[in-house]
């Protein structure tokens, strides 16, 4: 009878996968920031984002950009929007997009990225100003 309880107790622990906590980031482990946070009015204007890991301050590539608004939220001009379009970069960690800028004043870039391998979103809005 003990062989029999102790075949039973190893096949449990055979059958038992072993689960093994997995580290994972919060969002907040993350910055996202505007290079530059001044432009001039017009077309083209070329926006450089850079995704940074706070723990190691090391730039995040690969991440995943699926997100952006540009609008005149700061302004009170909330619907007033522009639309931005990716461009390739070379620069680890740096993501760029190229917008018209059709109006002077304060305008809000909101961002969203996914990082490879976390759960949670990181999220920025930015206000930036554009001048004549």
């Amino acid at each position: 009878m003990p062989h029999f309880i102790f075949r039973v107790l190893a096949a449990l622990v055979v059958a038992t996968p072993l689960s093994v906590p997995v580290a994972q980031a919060a969002a907040s482990d993350y910055s996202l920031v505007l290079v530059e946070t001044i432009y001039p009015f017009g077309s083209g204007a070329l926006f450089d984002l850079r995704l940074t890991d706070r723990r190691t301050d090391t730039p995040v590539e690969g991440a995943v950009i699926f997100a952006t608004r540009l609008d005149m939220e700061p302004d009170g001009m909330e619907t007033m929007t522009t639309p931005m379009e990716a461009v390739p970069t070379e620069e680890p960690g740096q993501y760029r997009f190229s917008a018209d800028l059709t109006m002077e004043g304060n305008w809000r870039l909101s961002v969203a990225a996914k990082v490879q391998g976390e759960t949670e979103t990181v999220q920025a809005q930015i206000v930036i100003e554009v001048q004549p």
